[in-house]
């Protein structure tokens, strides 16, 4: 089972039906235990970093969170969720993320490019990533996001992508994953990454 964490953060209809098109048993579910027993558990997440990361203390998922990733089950964060995972943004300054990964995420600037960076984007895929296995070199994927990661460990970074400048754009550590982009909105290469979510025991 596949547990998808309800803070009541956007996207989590999307990140249902792309499980179940894939065969999974998606539950959306805050509850600590069906979390605690699912074999995988995504975060997924659109909003502000601040909203959501309240909403995670409202509903008491904090503690569920760092209990999961501990143990080692597989966890991926998605967008927001993946921000969440790492200690804070410039979005909301005065809010300490979960702390789980080291690293923070600030805003892009430009005078000539669109902010939010939203659209099709292709990552350079740094290392061998479990997630990113069978996707090419340079798969183009989705992306909504006006805040970009900087990881203080490099080595958890398995791919970049260039917009303004280039920003990291998915992390694996053990077995908790993150990906600033959509795969549930990536077509068919988003699909092969939720799958190869799937797959990690």
């Amino acid at each position: 089972m596949v547990a998808i964490i309800d803070y009541d953060a956007g996207n989590i209809r999307s990140v249902e039906k792309a499980l179940t098109a894939l065969g999974a048993a998606p539950v959306v579910t805050r509850d600590r235990q069906q979390i605690l027993n699912a074999d995988h558990v995504i975060l997924p997440g659109v909003g502000a970093f601040g909203d959501c990361m309240q909403h995670l203390h409202d509903y008491g998922l904090t503690d569920v969170i760092r209990e999961t990733i501990r143990d080692g089950k597989p966890f991926l964060g998605i967008c927001v969720g993946m921000q969440l995972l790492f200690e804070g943004s410039e979005e909301s300054p005065d809010v300490p993320g979960l702390g789980i990964l080291k690293g923070r995420f600030y805003r892009f600037h430009s005078d000539t490019e669109k902010i939010p960076h939203m659209g099709w984007n292709n990552i350079r895929i740094r290392k061998n990533a479990r997630l990113l296995t069978g996707i090419g070199q340079n798969p183009y994927v989705y992306f909504v996001h006006s805040y970009y990661l900087k990881a203080e460990d490099p080595s958890i970074v398995t791919a970049v992508c260039d917009y303004i400048q280039p920003f990291d754009a998915s992390v694996e550590c053990g077995n908790c994953f993150g990906t600033q982009f959509h795969p549930e909105k990536s077509s068919r290469i988003g699909l092969t990454v939720l799958n190869n979510f799937l797959e990690v025991h």
